[in-house]
């Protein structure tokens, strides 16, 4: 007797990534392309804001200060956001907020032709920015479900996080050329001709109206969505241990001063590049990922690791072995972020996505900006490269506790998880089949 069922790939194709979503979406390659171009140019930004914060004020607080002022755009627009989401047009607030970005782009280019540039539109820019991006980001990530089939969800977030790491090595390597040879005013002019490109791009996908069932953006809209995460404690345990992990160990805004402690001004553009880089090769690498079901256990080792990764950054003096343990903190923050993906997209209900959606920026996206803040007082008071490794070291430590504290999330399995089984058993049933290429 045969056996008919499908077979696991084998060889290169069980670790190459799953293109799935690719083939079967229009909508879906659009805004992959439309997301590898503007990222290519927020990066750009990325590198450079920081550097001319420093070249202005010489000050490591001041750095980290740009955290600061991004958090309370953050936890505003990150919730409301999350309710526009569900109750407005997601491919409207998705143009309209890459325009925005695009004129905050074209302040920073003008901030730094000026004779002498300021350094308060630095910070202006920083929070604005903020404030789009959380209204944006909801939007974007409570679309994939609908232009993508439920069983294709993991590839999906995979092609997705390889889309980012991509601009996340080339914009920071190319950065750090563009901003010691040409000046901060191209870097600039690069990000926003990248968010031109990125609009032409998202107008043409189809529209996303709100679903029957999504209620109007409110506070009382913005309650019900926090009450449903609180209710699901493996969820819950994903916003803990990406928050913890994010604002214990998020050395970023400290590299242009560790590269200064080193004696390797050059490597700056590198190490800013080797966090995406690692992030890459385990998006090349990612087939293996829609084998393993066990998110939940995956998404809380690779945390750990992503801590005990950056605490080597700081203990070691070799600027090689800096960017070596750089990239394999962003290997490992990747595999974290592909489960943790997984597991939302598979069990959220859809007239829900966009209010969690919101409460998910603010787990990976609170960490790093109050993370910043931790950094730079930490080095002004006990040096650089104690902030980062005593970081790395409480990070590890922080996933521990919580796992223990957290049984749901260790034991999450998507096979048997009642809300996965449940949502994939109205998609298969109900949801219009995504648009087909």
């Amino acid at each position: 007797m045969t056996d008919d069922s499908p077979q696991p790939p084998s060889g290169l194709r069980a670790v190459l990534p799953d293109l799935a979503p690719w083939r079967a979406s229009r909508d879906f390659r659009r805004l992959w392309y439309s997301g590898l171009i503007s990222n290519f140019g927020s990066f750009l930004t990325f590198v450079a804001l920081p550097v001319q914060l420093k070249e202005l004020t010489g000050s490591a607080a001041a750095v980290g200060a740009i955290g600061a002022v991004e958090l309370v755009p953050l936890l505003v627009f990150g919730l409301y956001g999350g309710a526009l989401a569900d109750a407005w047009d997601k491919k409207k607030l998705i143009v309209w907020t890459e325009v925005g970005q695009g004129l905050l782009s074209a302040a920073l280019l003008l901030n730094a032709l000026l004779p002498r540039p300021a350094i308060w539109p630095l910070y202006v820019v920083a929070a604005l920015s903020s404030a789009v991006v959380s209204v944006q980001r909801p939007a974007l990530n409570s679309l994939w479900p609908r232009i993508v089939a439920h069983d294709h969800l993991p590839a999906a977030a995979s092609l997705n996080s390889l889309r980012w790491t991509v601009g996340g090595v080339a914009g920071p390597a190319l950065a750090g050329v563009v901003v010691a040879y040409a000046g901060l005013g191209w870097a600039y002019g690069a990000d926003l001709l990248t968010f031109v490109v990125s609009v032409v791009l998202v107008v043409r996908i189809a529209a996303s109206p709100a679903s029957h069932e999504a209620a109007k953006p409110s506070l009382k809209a913005i309650a019900e969505g926090a009450r449903y995460a609180w209710s699901r404690k493996e969820l819950l345990g994903t916003y803990a241990v990406d928050l913890a992990a994010m604002f214990l160990a998020m050395p970023l805004a400290l590299l242009p001063f560790l590269a200064d402690e080193l004696h390797a001004e050059w490597s700056l553009g590198l190490m800013y590049a080797t966090v995406p880089l690692g992030a890459m090769v385990v998006s090349l690498t990612s087939g293996w990922t829609s084998r393993v079901h066990r998110h939940g256990r995956m998404v809380v080792l690779s945390a750990a690791l992503w801590g005990l990764a950056i605490a080597a950054v700081g203990v070691v003096g070799n600027v090689w072995l800096v960017l070596l343990f750089l990239t394999v903190a962003g290997g490992c923050d990747m595999v974290s972020g592909i489960f943790r993906g997984a597991m939302w997209n598979q069990t959220i209900p859809d007239e829900l996505r966009g209010r969690l959606a919101g409460i998910e920026l603010l787990s990976y996206s609170v960490g790093p900006t109050v993370g910043q803040v931790r950094a730079g007082g930490f080095a002004a008071w006990w040096g650089v490269r104690t902030s980062v490794w005593s970081g790395g070291l409480l990070c590890a430590g922080a996933v521990g506790l919580l796992a223990l504290c957290l049984p749901k999330l260790m034991s999450y399995d998507v096979r048997t998880n009642e809300h996965a089984t449940r949502l994939r058993k109205q998609r298969a049933a109900a949801a219009p089949a995504p648009v087909e290429a």
